[in-house]
């Protein structure tokens, strides 16, 4: 570990060395027997995972017995441990879109919610899948919720849900649903509500399963048709039409939960590269002794420090009660793109070695490719992040004048 925060308390310390111990200690060494090139471990593994993980105590680490959730800078010190293996989030359920639909629903659902769709999820009996994401042959929505195409209209006391969505992570599989669609609140404004399902409907069907460059996450992630897909009113999620407002309570927690697992991972394949750097030698030295190895790998520890630093800002902002819209872009995109020069340059020290599967880093490689894009791309981010400098120039100016 980078070693540079102080934990945040002695409960998150005891839970997040205990997440280390097991994750080191059982399922590195079973990274070997997780199935390769597919969309993902199966059901099965990761349920063997997880009987380990449930033995062991660090099943579900960031939500207590008591239902109570770790607040986000403790959740961070527990997930980037369990993000030193690929298959550390399977194993201690801490893994997307779990993570972050569990946070939801603990939020916004009702007692009756709770107990049917969030028990089983927490233990970690049961997968879900967040459908929010349309295809862009559609023109639905993506990086742009407003122009969401799947609509959910009232009939009698059942809402009925028709649309598409895509990439849509873990569908395969899952055994709780969350989908948004677009609904009319009758005052001419685009809105939209979450619906709770049980998993698998025949009114839901796998269209297909993508073909993409990462390899960790059990389902894949899938295009899928929705077709009259009937939703009893009490299965709502929240209140009608705040679709759009509990999105925003669910990404940024879980935007900044990708970064916590993903920092784990490119902290292990850090220490990869530098055992590797080590033992390697050429031209009469080992590999780290060449000034432009041994530079590599001093730049990926100013940037996994400066990754740690920035995940932890913004938990602290969360852990405010404040959205921390703006905060979680910042780190999304200072982390994703730290990450990457991080796994390229891991890549690039181990040589032919670092292309191959004998060891994490060529997935580790793959994943924070992806992660560039998932939860919104970075340019989005950018463009958002203008946006409100935008703003605030001229509340300023506007404040100014009146002063």
């Amino acid at each position: 570990m980078t070693g540079i925060l102080p934990p945040p308390s002695d409960r998150a310390r005891a839970i997040g060395e205990r997440v280390e111990r097991f994750v080191r200690d059982v399922v590195i060494p079973r990274e070997t027997a997780a199935p390769r090139h597919d969309h993902g471990p199966g059901d099965a593994f990761v349920q063997e995972l997880r009987e380990l993980a449930r033995e062991a105590s660090v099943l579900t680490p960031h939500i207590l017995g008591d239902g109570d959730h770790l607040n986000q800078r403790e959740t961070a010190y527990v997930l980037i441990r369990s993000g030193l293996s690929p298959l550390g989030p399977l194993a201690c359920n801490t893994m997307a879109p779990d993570e972050g639909n569990m946070y939801l629903l603990g939020k916004v659902g009702s007692a009756e919610q709770k107990a049917r769709f969030l028990a089983p999820l927490v233990a970690g009996g049961a997968r879900s899948a967040f459908f929010m994401t349309e295809p862009w042959t559609d023109e639905g929505a993506g990086s742009d919720p407003s122009m969401m195409k799947t609509t959910a209209r009232l009939d009698g006391n059942h809402w009925v849900i028709d649309g598409r969505k895509a990439f849509i992570t873990g569908a395969e599989g899952a055994k709780v649903g969350i989908v948004m669609a677009r609904t009319d609140a009758g005052d001419g404004k685009v809105t939209a509500t979450m619906f709770l399902t049980e998993l698998p409907d025949p009114a839901i069907r796998i269209e297909r399963v993508l073909d993409t460059i990462d390899s960790s996450m059990p389902g894949g992630h899938s295009i899928v048709t929705i077709d009259g897909l009937r939703i009893p009113a009490e299965d709502i999620l929240g209140a009608p039409h705040e679709g759009f407002k509990y999105a925003q309570v669910r990404l940024s927690p879980a935007r900044l939960s990708h970064c916590m697992r993903w920092l784990g991972c490119c902290i292990r394949a850090q220490e990869i590269a530098t055992d590797y750097a080590c033992r390697r030698h050429a031209f009469g030295k080992p590999l780290i002794d060449h000034e432009g190895v041994g530079f590599m790998l001093a730049e990926n520890a100013i940037d996994l420090a400066q990754a740690e630093t920035m995940i932890d800002w913004c938990a602290s902002v969360l852990d405010t009660g404040d959205l921390a819209t703006s905060e979680s872009s910042m780190a999304k995109v200072a982390v994703s793109e730290a990450l990457m020069r991080v796994a390229d340059k891991c890549v690039q020290v181990m040589g032919g070695t670092g292309v191959t599967g004998d060891t994490i880093v060529e997935q580790v490689f793959r994943d924070i490719r992806a992660f560039r894009i998932y939860d919104g791309p970075t340019e989005v981010h950018k463009w958002s992040l203008a946006k409100k400098a935008k703003r605030d120039w001229k509340a300023d100016r506007s404040e100014r004048a009146g002063a």
